[in-house]
């Protein structure tokens, strides 16, 4: 089975300082619900891993989450995409929790649910957290430098073999084989 996991702000949508709060905030990067129907066509299971710990933090409620999530789902749709599955962490920054990254639960819980070992799948962040979680698992690093990818990209902790892409476009691409 040919399986990536993304990480969503940043990645998928623009991210926020101020946390994406509502479905209205929840803006797509340009090219990246395409991106991600182009993997779904190429046979790839498409899972979002996403700390969303405004929910603990008490900016937003869960029936808020799923709203988010709702209108991203219903934009994938309308360009041929889809999510196979998405975990999340709602926990505050301080939790002790094992899910929430760079603790690499989230990743754990998605080898269970597809019944597979992640070495090797392509983990798409675009912060030093996402990466180091899916690492642990085996995973192999793709950096975006969308959201705080261009920053990450200067971290002296990025994973080694870490693959840098300008977009979540562009990773779809190399994943591909096409040529940009």
């Amino acid at each position: 089975m040919k399986l990536i996991i993304l990480d969503r702000d940043g990645v998928i949508n623009i991210d926020s300082a101020q946390f994406i709060k509502s479905p209205e905030e929840w803006k797509p990067i340009p090219g990246s619900l395409e991106a991600i129907s182009r993997l779904g066509e190429a046979g790839y299971k498409i899972v979002v891993v996403t700390n969303q710990s405004g929910v603990g933090r008490g900016l937003f409620d869960m029936d808020t989450l799923n709203a988010i999530h709702d209108k991203m789902i219903k934009s994938l749709a309308t360009v041929g995409g889809r999510i196979d599955a998405i975990f999340f962490c709602p926990h505050p920054a301080d939790s002790t929790c094992d899910c929430r990254k760079p603790k690499p639960g989230m990743f754990q819980q998605v080898a269970e649910r597809f019944n597979m070992d992640l070495k090797g799948v392509p983990a798409v962040g675009d912060s030093l957290r996402d990466l180091v979680a899916g690492q642990a698992l085996g995973c192999t690093p793709y950096l975006v430098l969308t959201g705080k990818g261009s920053k990450t990209a200067l971290d002296p902790e990025l994973p080694v073999g870490t693959k840098v892409f300008p977009d979540l476009s562009a990773v779809a691409n190399h994943l591909l084989g096409y040529k940009a």
